[in-house]
């Protein structure tokens, strides 16, 4: 009965098989693994298959049938549904998702419409329904093996259209570039089309002439080497880049990044006349690079000079001092190191403006380019700050003379936008080798003799050897003192609370520092913050100031979990934003304390944000991502632009207490006020309301919508124990 079976329309299946395997003599036959919990019917599959040549496996059950495809590649499986352990199903499931080369045919006695609707969502090729004729079997897999067959083909189609376009691509991203062929003796043999676009000759230009004529002569070495006679004893590839004169001379030169090899014939290939070296000229492609080298000059010239006054910057300052006492101290010479400060520059650029502040700045470095000799550096290295270098001095009083000629240029008015302009510049000047011995310590000292004149009055000048008096000593002893209290653990912090003017609840705290100094008592910030921002130890303060916030916080939680509503606020300095760590850091403490992302909120300052934008959006979306928020502090009194309100993750807004102030009595407005409260709801942001006192600043917030206060009106900044308990008996 079996045998009848199988001669069933045996013909008809040959034929298939035949057409299906005759693309390909060495096929390897295909591989059928047959599932089904009934050993009979398995068996009986597998013989009539194996007559037409099929490769055949036999799995009990689904959970056998995944064991034999992680081990052997497997082409058709023919399925049975109802199995024990692992059904059909599942093994339909699994092949849709882990094994999509595989085809299925369900051969099944429960051939639902829902179970044919199942199977087909798995990608089902067919499906024969229990007890089946044997030449329909063979008909199906016979199809499915065309169709497998003719999906092969298709994508062996699409793969030698896909490589004919990529080299479709190459000839058309390489057509713009000129092409060359040069002969043994450098001559042109061969220039295309693009050559004469680019340089201006016409080909007949080109051909016969050497190519040392269309060469920069400063390039000219390097084009020998390459396309010199040597080439033909190098014989690689070698890539380089040179000018090329254009024919008309008031056409700048074209850069070229040029890619050539060496030609070399057998000898066999070579004329009797030619000698046997085999070398035969140079073949080479040459693209043109002229805005690519203009774009790389100006984008290393602003890595190292300011780009308004294009004068050098820190970076490039910081070298040339380097180098010129690696100098001085071979030729035991001296070197002047003098630092810059404009006298009353946030007046000119509130009173005028950015812009007006930026041609002033402008217009100084010119005048102060006019003072400088050969060999002098000049460098803007801040944003009313500038720093000389006088290499090879003899005396101070060669520094008094050019601080003469500075004073001089500068005495007269600068005319910025119709307005006249006085100035006046602080001065600060240290020498090496007296002073010191780095240019990082020259620096530093002339920094403090300048804001030695600061402190005496402003416009004049100073060495840092004459700094002997008590103010430079009160400098000395409080920076060293900022150190112990960093060691010493004399550092509080205070508490200032945030008040929900609806609830008139506390929502928030900001955090800030008290020096609790053992002989002078509390220093408030105002008299030691400036310092620390000066000498870099603000970094240090910062992550003090985050580190202890974050644990007080985490002590008032474990001690009363409804205070895990309050917001806390942490002040960040522009230098900590700026550190490579910064993001780092923020992260590891609250992860130490246990602290949400959502409890914390950073204050920073305008002028942080546009410093380094880039930069600084970069770390706050990182840091946004983890829940944290972002205030402006003394929101409208920094930077005129407001572009950043859009591009950092800002939540916050604080208006500062110089506008609040203006409110004395009912009846007072401020629109400035107005318009940043409205401007913060237009943008989604959320306002508070800082130096609040009376009741009547008070009322007027409230009745602009402004939801947030802070100020002494609701507390003054207070001790951890003191506010820890007001929170408890509001919050409670």
């Amino acid at each position: 009965m079996k045998k009848n079976l199988i001669n069933i329309d045996k013909d008809y299946s040959d034929t298939i098989y035949d057409r299906i395997n005759s693309s390909g003599k060495d096929r390897v036959a295909p591989t059928i693994l047959i599932v089904d919990d009934e050993k009979l019917m398995r068996e009986s599959v597998q013989e009539l298959l194996s007559a037409y040549d099929f490769n055949c496996v036999l799995a009990e059950d689904g959970q056998n049938a995944f064991e034999i495809m992680d081990e052997m590649v497997v082409d058709i499986i023919l399925l049975d549904l109802i199995m024990p352990n692992v059904d059909g199903f599942e093994v339909m499931q699994a092949v849709h998702e882990r094994y999509p080369t595989i085809d299925i045919i369900v051969a099944s006695g429960e051939a639902t419409f829902d179970n044919a609707t199942l199977a087909m969502r798995y990608g089902v090729k067919d499906f024969l329904n229990k007890p089946y004729n044997p030449a329909n079997l063979i008909k199906v897999v016979n199809n499915l093996l065309e169709k497998r067959q003719l999906k092969r083909d298709l994508s062996e189609m699409q793969s030698c259209i896909q490589a004919s376009e990529k080299r479709y691509s190459f000839f058309t991203n390489n057509s713009p570039d000129m092409i060359y062929m040069l002969d043994r003796d450098g001559v042109f043999a061969f220039v295309n089309d693009r050559a004469t676009e680019l340089l201006g000759y016409s080909q007949d230009e080109f051909i016969g002439h050497h190519y040392a004529e269309f060469i920069h002569q400063d390039d000219l070495e390097k084009a020998n080497f390459a396309f010199g006679v040597s080439a033909a004893n190098i014989g690689i590839k070698q890539t380089i880049d040179f000018r090329m004169l254009a024919k008309h001379p008031s056409v700048d030169p074209c850069y070229f990044e040029s890619r050539s090899i060496s030609i070399k014939l057998e000898a066999a290939e070579l004329p009797e006349k030619d000698s046997g070296d085999g070398f035969v000229g140079i073949y080479g492609v040459a693209r043109d690079i002229t805005e690519k080298k203009r774009l790389d000059e100006k984008i290393n010239f602003h890595l190292y000079h300011d780009a308004l006054t294009e004068l050098p910057n820190r970076v490039l300052f910081s070298d040339r001092i380097n180098f010129a006492i690696s100098q001085a101290s071979r030729n035991n010479s001296k070197i002047a190191i003098m630092l810059l400060d404009m006298d009353r520059f946030k007046v000119i650029n509130d009173s005028l403006g950015h812009i007006a502040g930026d041609k002033l700045l402008q217009e100084i470095s010119r005048r102060l380019t006019s003072c400088i000799s050969q060999g002098d550096t000049l460098a803007r290295v801040g944003g009313d700050e500038f720093n000389l270098m006088l290499p090879d001095i003899n005396s101070e009083k060669e520094v008094l003379e050019r601080v003469s000629n500075i004073t001089n240029a500068l005495e007269s008015a600068f005319m910025i936008e119709g307005h006249e302009v006085y100035v006046t510049f602080s001065i600060g000047t240290a020498i090496y080798p007296q002073d010191a011995d780095s240019g990082e310590s020259l620096i530093k000292y002339a920094d403090m003799a300048m804001y030695h004149i600061k402190g005496k009055g402003k416009n004049g000048h100073n060495f840092y050897s004459d700094l002997n008096d008590t103010s430079f000593q009160h400098h000395l002893s409080m920076e060293n003192g900022i150190r112990t209290a960093l060691q010493e653990d004399q550092f509080e912090v205070y508490f200032q609370p945030q008040y929900d003017v609806k609830v008139e609840k506390i929502n928030g705290v900001e955090a800030l520092i008290r020096w609790n100094h053992p002989e002078k008592g509390l220093i408030t910030p105002n008299d030691f913050i400036p310092l620390a921002e000066e000498t870099g130890l603000i970094n240090d303060i910062g992550e003090w100031m985050l580190n202890t916030s974050c644990q007080i916080l985490e002590q008032w939680v474990k001690s009363n979990p409804a205070l895990s509503s309050i917001k806390l606020a942490v002040n960040m300095s522009a230098s900590q934003i700026a550190k490579d760590c910064f993001v780092d850091f923020v992260l590891s403490t609250l992860d130490k304390y246990n602290i949400k992302g959502e409890q914390l909120e950073l204050e920073i300052t305008e002028n942080v944000l546009v410093q380094d934008m880039e930069m600084v959006v970069s770390k706050l979306k990182h840091l946004a991502g983890h829940g944290i928020c972002f205030a402006v502090d003394d929101f409208g009194m920094g930077y005129s632009s407001l572009s950043y309100l859009q591009t950092l993750p800002l939540n916050n807004l604080k208006i500062d207490r110089a506008f609040i102030a203006t409110i004395q009595s009912p009846g007072d407005k401020n629109t400035i006020i107005t318009a940043i409260v409205a401007m913060a709801k237009e943008l989604g942001m959320h306002i508070v309301a800082e130096g609040v006192e009376t009741q009547v600043q008070l009322d007027y917030v409230k009745s602009i919508g402004c939801p947030t206060v802070q100020g002494y009106w609701y507390g003054r900044p207070m001790p951890t124990s003191e506010l820890e308990a007001i929170a408890i008996e509001q919050l409670a």
